[in-house]
């Protein structure tokens, strides 16, 4: 079990869900820097089973942080928080297509289990003490996410391909971000791939399945990292009746510290 953070640390995490509980909408790249970031996905109680096989099967992609079982809308990490509100934005998907995206999921939140899975988000803040640049949050943008031709392992009705979030990276410090995120299993750890975006099956990185296109300069390598909404392309693929997910970029703040899912070691 991991520790939340001393008291008298949470104000900024607690102050973030705050405004997004009144109605305020940001992608949360950069917000209370050093707490770690959650992304979200709930589904009816019998398709439970399904998503937690699919996250086991996936570590890196899904690796699960917490779980709320029917009913329950704290989250462990973050006392005193509500999973319906707390996010900036979420998406409500039926039949696997997105009707609606929304600030407040309550009215939706019935018979779900959720998960809060690990959110790259949280090693950005240890990239940038390495003096290693993060560009979406330079120019104030949500990170670019794609979908890739990497299928994930099935598990029961639900399958998908892997998504990905990308960040420039200076080639003299690829390997610098390539150890520094591998410490951080918990939250997708070190890059899936370096280099050539096609040979995920992205065509263009101008045009993200998800977020903002980037901005990559000379003398810079674009790095792909597991990323959070591989269970929105299961949805997508899946097709459950009914599911809730975080807006992309748009994430969960708990109250631990990033320190906390630093193991130390390369992933």
């Amino acid at each position: 079990m991991v520790r939340l953070a001393p008291e008298e640390l949470r104000r900024a995490a607690r102050d973030a869900r705050a405004a997004y509980r009144s109605g305020h909408v940001e992608p949360t790249s950069g917000v209370a820097p050093g707490f770690t970031q959650a992304n979200l996905v709930a589904v009816p109680a019998d398709w439970a089973f399904d998503l937690l096989l699919f996250a086991q099967r996936n570590p890196q992609p899904c690796p699960v942080l917490d779980v709320l079982e029917v009913g329950q809308v704290e989250s462990a990490l973050a006392p005193g928080s509500d999973a319906r509100t707390d996010l900036p934005a979420y998406r409500v998907f039926r039949d696997g297509r997105v009707v609606e995206e929304v600030r407040d999921a309550t009215p939706y939140w019935d018979g779900l289990v959720a998960l809060l899975i690990g959110c790259s988000f949280t090693f950005e803040t240890p990239l940038l003490e390495a003096g290693i640049p993060v560009r979406h949050q330079e120019l104030d943008r949500n990170v670019p996410m794609y979908r890739t031709d990497r299928a994930c392992a099935p598990a029961g009705r639900l399958r998908g391909d892997l998504g990905v979030s990308m960040r420039p990276v200076p080639a003299d410090r690829v390997a610098d971000a390539v150890a520094i995120t591998g410490r951080f299993p918990a939250v997708h750890g070190a890059p899936v791939h370096v280099g050539d975006p096609a040979e995920l099956g992205i065509s263009s990185l101008d045009s993200p399945d998800f977020g903002d296109p980037p901005v990559v300069r000379d003398g810079e390598v674009p790095v792909f990292w597991a990323c959070g909404v591989t269970p929105q392309a299961a949805v997508l693929a899946s097709r459950p009746p009914f599911a809730i997910t975080h807006a992309p970029g748009h994430m969960f703040v708990t109250d631990v510290l990033d320190r906390e899912y630093d193991t130390g070691l390369p992933s």
